[in-house]
């Protein structure tokens, strides 16, 4: 037997990877351990004769097929739309702020965001003229 090859009662006990089974909760518990998914392990013959048996190995993914992946998660959504939603009401909250302190007639007369801003502009525009004189 040649040096550094284990023999055949060995060879179930190592880490070898031709001695990976193949069914698929194996696989889960592997993909665990290499930190993916099963999904992203493919068989891959191996080059040296170790039984015929293929190898798995991670899939070389692009760094957009990562980020693809990683954001197709519920986990990822579901934080995503929070974080959005954080955003929006801290959006909507800056324009009631510059609402209240805009001089409109009627004073309870409900403005778009863009009539909010031009509004402001204007308003701003005002002031400095009255600062100037």
């Amino acid at each position: 037997m040649p040096v550094g090859r284990a023999s055949p009662d060995q060879a179930a006990d190592s880490d070898h990877p031709s001695s990976a089974p193949s069914d698929p909760e194996s696989l889960g518990a592997e993909a665990k351990a290499l930190g993916c998914c099963a999904s992203d392990l493919e068989p891959v013959e191996e080059e040296e004769g170790g039984g015929g048996r293929p190898a798995l190995h991670p899939q070389q993914l692009s760094r957009e097929e990562k980020r693809r992946r990683r954001r197709a998660t519920a986990k990822y959504r579901s934080a995503h739309a929070t974080r959005e939603r954080i955003r929006v009401e801290a959006f909507n909250l800056a324009f009631a702020e510059l609402r209240k302190l805009l001089p409109t007639l009627p004073p309870d007369k409900k403005l778009s965001k863009i009539e909010i801003l031009r509004l402001a502009i204007c308003y701003i525009s005002y002031l400095n003229h009255v600062l100037d004189v």
